[in-house]
C-alpha cells in the first residue's frame, strides 16, 4: 500500500496507520545495533500539551524555543525553563511561527493569534475563516499562512490586517500538507504546491513572481497523478531544491530558472541541503544523500523501513531524523552511517527537528519538547 494522505481530515493515529501501510504490512523495522561515534546528550525536556489531531513544530529564535500544544498553551522556553506560558483560549491546529518580535499560532476555526515574543502578552487576534495546518511564517513585517485548501494569505505582522491573498487552481486530489512557506531575501514567500509546482509570491502584494515545475502529474487515474511538493523548499546560494510525492527531486538556479538536475523520486517527508549534499527520505523510509550540483547518489541508508521518518535535517557533520516511535536518529553526513540514537518520547515525532545551538530540538505527538546537544 502506498503512503498517501489525501485532502481529508485524519487524526494522527489514523495517519500513522496509513503511513505504516495495510494491516498485513509488517510493522516498523527493528532498530539496528551500532556503536555510537558522537554523543547525543539530552539537555532538557518540557511538556507543552498533546498535538491531538495535528502536527506541532516548535520554532527557535535567538536560542529561545517557542512551542505550543493543541489545547491552546504557547510557551517560551529558555535553557529548559519556561519564561512564559500563555493560554490563548483557542484550540490550536499547527505549530508556532515567530521572528523574535512576535509569536504566531493558528486555531481550528481560523483564529490567528499573535503574542509578544518577550512577554507572551497578546498583540492581536484575527479570524481568517480557513483551516491552517502549517506553522505560520513570520518575517519582513509579514505573516504568511498556508490554508489546508492551499491558499496563501499575507497578513500585516503589526496588526493582523490582510495584506493579500494568493490562490491557484488545484488538482482534484492533494496531500494534506503541514508544510508552510519560507521567506527569501525579505521579499519573497516561496512555497510548494500540489501538482509539483514551486511558486515565488511577492511579500508586498501577493503576486506570482515566478514558478517552476519540480514534477508533472502522470498516471492513469487521479490517485496516481498526485504529485505534490513534500516539505518546504530548500535554498542555497543561488539554488532552490524540492522533492515531490510520486514525482521527482530537482534543483534549479533561481536567478534564471534553469534546471540544474532532476531525478525520479517519491517522498512524503521532504528534504534538506547544505553546500555539498541534498538529503532526502523516500516513501519507503530510505534516506539518501545526493550531490547538490549533479543529483548523483553519494550514499543511502536503507535500515529504517516503515519507521515513518520525518524530514531529514543537516546539522553540521550529521543528519538528524525523528521517527514514528519517538526515536531520534543521527547519521553521519559524509557516509550515512548511524552515529547516535535516543528515544525522545514514546509517542511519534512527526514534525521536523529544529536547529538549536550545537544541537537541535524535537516535539513529540504527546507534546514533549526535547532539546539535544551533539558533542
Amino acid at each position: 500500500m502506498k503512503r498517501i494522505l489525501l485532502h481529508i481530515a485524519f487524526s494522527p493515529a489514523i495517519i500513522l496507520a496509513l503511513l505504516s501501510g495495510c494491516s498485513s504490512t509488517p510493522g516498523p523495522a527493528e532498530l539496528v545495533k551500532f556503536k555510537s561515534t558522537v554523543e547525543l546528550r539530552e539537555l532538557w525536556s518540557v511538556s507543552v500539551g498533546s498535538a491531538k489531531n495535528y502536527v506541532f513544530q516548535p520554532v527557535v529564535v535567538n536560542e529561545s524555543v517557542y512551542a505550543a500544544g493543541a489545547g491552546g498553551d504557547v510557551a517560551r522556553i529558555d535553557d529548559g525553563k519556561r519564561k512564559w506560558v500563555t493560554d490563548t483560549k483557542v484550540k490550536l491546529s499547527a505549530g508556532v511561527g515567530g521572528d523574535g518580535k512576535i509569536v504566531v499560532v493558528v486555531g481550528e476555526r481560523g483564529e490567528v493569534v499573535a503574542l509578544d515574543a518577550e512577554t507572551g502578552s497578546e498583540r492581536w487576534r484575527v479570524n481568517v475563516g480557513a483551516e491552517v495546518l502549517a506553522p505560520p511564517t513570520v518575517g519582513a513585517g509579514a505573516v504568511v499562512l498556508r490554508t489546508s485548501d492551499h491558499r496563501l494569505l499575507g497578513l500585516e505582522a503589526k496588526n493582523g490586517q490582510q495584506r493579500w491573498l494568493y490562490q491557484r487552481n488545484m488538482p482534484p486530489l492533494a496531500l494534506r500538507s503541514h508544510s508552510g512557506a519560507i521567506i527569501v531575501d525579505n521579499q519573497v514567500a516561496l512555497v510548494g504546491f500540489p501538482g509539483g509546482k514551486l511558486v515565488a509570491v511577492s511579500l508586498e502584494h501577493g503576486g506570482n513572481l515566478w514558478e517552476l515545475s519540480v514534477s508533472r502529474p502522470r498516471g492513469a487515474n487521479e490517485l496516481e497523478r498526485v504529485s505534490d511538493v513534500a516539505g518546504v523548499p530548500v535554498i542555497g546560494r543561488n539554488e532552490v531544491c524540492a522533492v515531490t510525492y510520486q514525482g521527482r527531486a530537482a534543483c534549479f538556479d533561481f536567478t534564471n530558472g534553469n534546471t540544474l538536475w532532476t531525478r525520479d523520486f517519491s517522498s512524503y517527508a521532504g528534504m534538506d541541503r547544505d553546500t555539498r549534499f541534498a538529503v532526502l527520505v523516500d516513501e519507503r523510509d530510505s534516506v539518501q544523500a545526493v550531490d547538490v550540483y549533479s543529483g548523483i547518489t553519494v550514499w543511502r541508508q536503507d535500515a529504517m523501513p516503515r519507521r515513518r521518518l520525518t524530514r531529514p535535517r543537516i546539522f553540521g557533520d550529521y543528519v538528524v531524523l525523528g521517527d514514528g516511535e519517538g526515536y531520534v536518529h543521527v547519521l553521519g553526513r559524509e557516509d550515512g552511517v548511524f552515529a547516535a540514537r535516543d528515544r525522545a518520547d514514546s509517542s511519534a515525532i512527526l514534525a521536523d527537528p529544529q536547529p538549536l545551538g550545537n544541537g537541535f530540538v524535537v516535539q513529540s505527538l504527546d507534546g514533549d519538547v526535547v532539546a539535544y546537544e551533539l558533542r
